[in-house]
C-alpha cells in the first residue's frame, strides 16, 4: 500500500509542482486549527512541506497553493506534540524524542500549519515525515533553494506570455514608465547595462536630459556604492522626488565632477531640498528586534497575560516604527506637494529606507500608485529594480543584517488602506498575498539582493559577456526570466484573486480624474538658488549642496524662507502653505492623504500578526463586551470612510480574475 500512495503524491507535485522536487516523506493526517477540520496528507520534499486536502488536486495552472504551502526557509519554528504536556522544539538537525500525535509548523509570516496524525498503526509515517521536516530545514538553504517554474507548468507560452506588470529590465519599460510619468526633463541613461557602475542599480534609470553618461559614471562614484542620484517619482505639478546613497566624503572629485553632481541632485530645479531618511527612524537593528518582539508576543504559547498584552505590543516598538515611517513620509509629501522643487532622498546605502519612504510618499500623492497595477509597478520599481537586498534582510543569506523593512512598508500600507479605504483599489488580501510570497521559492523576485543577482540566476545575460563573472550558484541555469511574484494564478485560485479588490474602492479617486499633468499654477515657486536640509521635521538652509568644498553652514537668506521648527505634518504644512494647523478647514492639494499618526491611529494588523493563534484561526476567542464594542466602532468608522458611487456587488462583477492581473497598462 505505501509504494502506490507515494507513487500518487509523487505524481501530483510532478504535475504541477517545482523542477527538481523531489518527496522526502509522508503521512496522513488532520488540519486542525479550522472549522471544521480538514483530513488529508502531510508532505515533505526537499522544497516545502505540504498539506494536501482529502481528494485535493494541484492544477498545472496553480501549481503551487498560497493555503497549503510552507518553503522550508518559511519554516520559522517547528514543534512536536505527544499528550497535553509532551511538546518538542525541534531545531534543524534536532533528533525527535518520540512518537507525535500533533506538529505545529510556524511560518515566518505568522501562519500556522497544525497537523494531527492518524493512529491504526501509522505511527511510524508521523515520525518520519517529522524528522523529514527537521533534516530538509537543515540541509535548505534559500540562497540554493530556487527552482523556478518553466512556463509549460503556467500553461503559457514563451512566445505570447508578456509579465503581469512590466519588471522594468528593459529601456523600452523604463521609457514607457517615464512617458507615463511625463517626466519630460528626464531620459533613460543606460550607462549601468553591464552592471560595472554598481551591481546594485538595476541596468537602466533616469538622468537628467542634459547629463551626460559620462558625466553619470564619474558622479556615481563620489556616493556610496556608486548609488548616485536618480529620479524616483516625477510629480504632474513638476517636483521631482530623487533618491541617492550617501556621499563618499573620502573621494576627491574634481570640479567638472562636483558640477555634475550638484547639476543631478538640482534637476533643473533652483530649489533642492535633501532629505536625511534615517533621520527620527529606526535602525535595521531596530527594526530586526521588533519584528522578532512581535512574532514572539504573537506566537500561540505566548507567556504574556491577557491583561498585559497590549502594553507588551507596545513595548515591541513596532508600531512605533511604523509611525515614525508614516509621519516622514507625510512631510516628505508635504516638501514634494507644496512647492515646484527637486527633493533628494538620501540615505547612505540608498537600499531600505529610501524605497520605503520613496513608496510611501507617491501612495500618498499619486492616486495611481494606490491603484492594484500601480501599486505592483511601484514596488517592482522602488523595491526589486532599485536592488533592495531581500534576501539578506529576510534572512536568507545567513548574514548578521536581517531586518524586514520591506515588511514594515507592507505594514504602512495597511495602515493607509485603514485610514482611507475608499482610496485604495487592492484589499488587505492583496497586502496579505504579498506579505506571505517574500519567501515564497517558485520567482527570483525576493530571493536575491540585486537585479544583477536576479539576472544571472535567471540566464539572463547568457546573450553577452559580463563585466562582472564572479561564480554564483546556478548561474548556468536557462530559467525564464518573465516569471515574477506577479504572477499569482501560479499560487492563488481564480476565487482568492477576486479577494486582491477593494469593494469599497471609489472608481472617481482613479488616475483619469486627478491633477492634469501639467498644472503650474498647483504649486508656489521656490525662492532662488535655495539649498536646504530637511532633518528633525524642519528645514535648514544650507550654502551648498556638495560636501566637498567647504563644510555646510548657515546661509543668510530673507527671513521669509528662514524656517520654523516642525515636528509634525500639521506644522510643517502650516511652514509650506502658510496653512492653519486644523486641516479639517482647509483643502488639500488634489489626491494628497495625509494620515492621522496618533496613538490609537495606529493598529495593530491582526488579520496578518495573529494568524498563528488556533483560537483566532477557529474564531472561538471569547467575546467580551468591551472587545464586541471596540469591533462595532472600527466597523461604523469604515462605513462612514467608504464612500463608493457604485455597490460593491456592481464593482465585483467588473472584474475577471483572468484579466485582473494582466493588463500592464
Amino acid at each position: 500500500m505505501p509504494e502506490p500512495r507515494s507513487r500518487q503524491l509523487g505524481s501530483c507535485l510532478a504535475s504541477g509542482g517545482l523542477p527538481g522536487e523531489q518527496i522526502l516523506a509522508w503521512a496522513p493526517g488532520v488540519r486542525k486549527g479550522l472549522e471544521p477540520e480538514i483530513p488529508g496528507t502531510l508532505i515533505c520534499s526537499n522544497l516545502r512541506v505540504t498539506f494536501q486536502p482529502r481528494g485535493w488536486q494541484r492544477s498545472q495552472e496553480t501549481p503551487l497553493s498560497s493555503e497549503y504551502d510552507f518553503s522550508l526557509a518559511n519554516i520559522g519554528r517547528l514543534e512536536a506534540v505527544n499528550g497535553p504536556s509532551r511538546v518538542q522544539l525541534l531545531r534543524p538537525g534536532s533528533l525527535l524524542k518520540f512518537i507525535p500525535e500533533e506538529i505545529l509548523i510556524h511560518g515566518q509570516d505568522f501562519r500556522l500549519l497544525r497537523v494531527g496524525f492518524e493512529a491504526g498503526g501509522l505511527e511510524p509515517q508521523a515520525f518520519q515525515v517529522t524528522m523529514a521536516i527537521v533534516q530538509a530545514r537543515a540541509q535548505n538553504s534559500p540562497a540554493q533553494q530556487y527552482a523556478g517554474i518553466t512556463l509549460s507548468k503556467a500553461g503559457q507560452s514563451s512566445d505570447s506570455r508578456k509579465p503581469p506588470i512590466p519588471l522594468l529590465e528593459t529601456t523600452e519599460d523604463w521609457e514607457t514608465e517615464r512617458k507615463k510619468q511625463a517626466a519630460r526633463g528626464w531620459r533613460v541613461s543606460t550607462v549601468n547595462e553591464r552592471f560595472d557602475v554598481a551591481t546594485s542599480l538595476p541596468r537602466y534609470f533616469w538622468v537628467p536630459n542634459r547629463t551626460l553618461d559620462s558625466e553619470v559614471r564619474r558622479a556615481f562614484g563620489h556616493f556610496h556604492q556608486g548609488r548616485g542620484p536618480r529620479l524616483s517619482w516625477h510629480h504632474p505639478g513638476g517636483s521631482d522626488l530623487l533618491r541617492c546613497g550617501g556621499f563618499y566624503t573620502a573621494s576627491d572629485p574634481n570640479k567638472e565632477d562636483i558640477r555634475a553632481v550638484e547639476s543631478m541632485l538640482q534637476a533643473g530645479h533652483s530649489d533642492v531640498v535633501l532629505v536625511d531618511t534615517m533621520d527620527e527612524l529606526p535602525s535595521l537593528a531596530d527594526v530586526q528586534l521588533a519584528h522578532l518582539r512581535l512574532r514572539a508576543l504573537c506566537l500561540p504559547d505566548s507567556s504574556v497575560a491577557e491583561d498585559k498584552w497590549l502594553s507588551a505590543l507596545e513595548g515591541t516598538r513596532w508600531l512605533d516604527y511604523t509611525r515614525s515611517c508614516l509621519r516622514k513620509a507625510s512631510d516628505i509629501s508635504v516638501l514634494v506637494t507644496s512647492r515646484v522643487r527637486s527633493v533628494v532622498l538620501q540615505e547612505r546605502g540608498d537600499r531600505d529606507f529610501n524605497g520605503l519612504l520613496s513608496s510611501l510618499v507617491q501612495l500618498l500623492s499619486a492616486p495611481e500608485a494606490r491603484t492594484l497595477l500601480g501599486f505592483q509597478s511601484l514596488v517592482q520599481r522602488e523595491w526589486v529594480a532599485a536592488g533592495h537586498p531581500f534576501l539578506t534582510r529576510l534572512g536568507g543569506s545567513g548574514a548578521s543584517e536581517e531586518a524586514p523593512v520591506f515588511l514594515l512598508f507592507l505594514d504602512c500600507v495597511w495602515q493607509l488602506l485603514q485610514q482611507f479605504p475608499a482610496e485604495f483599489e487592492f484589499s488587505e488580501f492583496f497586502l496579505l498575498a504579498l506579505h506571505d510570497s517574500v519567501r515564497v521559492p517558485d520567482t527570483l523576485t525576493f530571493l536575491r539582493d540585486t537585479p544583477w543577482e536576479r539576472g544571472k540566476q535567471s540566464g539572463q545575460f547568457n546573450n553577452y559577456t559580463q563585466v562582472y563573472t564572479p561564480g554564483f550558484p546556478g548561474a548556468g541555469n536557462s530559467i525564464n526570466p518573465q516569471l515574477s511574484v506577479w504572477d499569482w494564478n501560479l499560487r492563488y485560485s481564480n476565487k482568492q484573486i477576486l479577494q486582491f479588490c477593494n469593494p469599497g474602492y471609489n472608481p472617481e479617486h482613479c488616475p483619469d480624474s486627478w491633477l492634469p499633468r501639467q498644472q503650474p499654477s498647483f504649486m508656489v515657486p521656490g525662492p532662488p538658488s535655495s539649498v536646504w536640509l530637511f532633518s528633525r521635521g524642519a528645514l535648514t538652509p544650507l550654502n551648498q549642496l556638495c560636501p566637498w568644498r567647504d563644510s555646510p553652514s548657515l546661509l543668510a537668506v530673507s527671513s521669509r524662507w528662514l524656517p520654523r521648527p516642525a515636528i509634525s505634518s500639521e506644522s510643517l504644512a502650516d511652514q509650506e502653505w502658510g496653512l492653519p494647523s486644523h486641516w479639517g478647514a482647509c483643502p488639500l492639494p488634489p489626491g494628497l492623504l495625509l494620515p492621522g499618526c496618533l496613538g490609537p491611529q495606529i493598529r495593530l494588523w491582526r488579520r496578518c500578526y495573529l494568524r498563528g493563534r488556533p483560537e483566532v484561526q477557529m474564531g472561538l476567542s471569547a467575546p467580551t463586551i468591551s472587545g464586541l464594542q471596540e469591533e462595532l466602532s472600527h466597523l461604523q468608522e469604515l462605513l462612514r470612510k467608504w464612500t463608493p458611487r457604485i455597490s460593491p456587488e456592481d464593482h465585483s462583477k467588473k472584474r475577471n480574475p483572468n484579466t485582473i492581473l494582466s493588463q500592464s497598462r
